[in-house]
């Protein structure tokens, strides 16, 4: 199968949350930024994750709606989020299936390299940026310009 990239309908998914079930086209209308990462409490996943809690009123202020998803069970999930007291939804995958629709699932590692993906209100893929390596993330600035290229819903 090969990757859907901008411009291309987002294959639609649900995945067990920590806000509950999440079911992609269940946001219609709405910007979408789906953030897939390699894993749970890791190092760069923390920086990203904490980064987006310490600057929680600016990524309110972004009119999307943001979940985090890694290859992780729920159990993994929660005891992220309580950890670090985290504020973004995550979302679980375990087995990568959702992050293997992206292409953005390495089975040999069993993760997600980190990617974003920005859906716009018609369900398309209006912005797609990986991190090389996963060693870097797109903070809440580069979130919001991926936003305002896409365009207000």
């Amino acid at each position: 199968m090969a990757k859907p990239d901008v411009g291309d309908l987002a294959p639609d998914f649900t995945l067990e949350g920590t806000a509950g079930p999440f079911t992609l086209s269940d946001h219609r209308g709405r910007r979408v930024v789906l953030l897939f990462y390699p894993g749970d409490d890791t190092t760069v996943c923390t920086k990203q994750f904490c980064s987006y809690r310490d600057r929680e009123a600016e990524m309110a202020e972004l009119d999307a709606v943001i979940v985090g998803i890694s290859p992780q069970d729920m159990s993994s999930k929660r005891a992220f989020v309580d950890k670090h007291g985290l504020k973004t939804t995550l979302l679980a995958d375990p087995g990568g299936r959702v992050a293997s629709l992206y292409g953005v699932y390495l089975p040999r590692l069993k993760m997600a390299k980190r990617t974003v993906f920005v859906i716009d209100p018609e369900g398309r893929i209006a912005h797609r940026h990986g991190n090389f390596m996963s060693l870097s993330f797109d903070d809440v600035d580069a979130l919001r310009q991926a936003l305002e290229r896409v365009g207000a819903p």
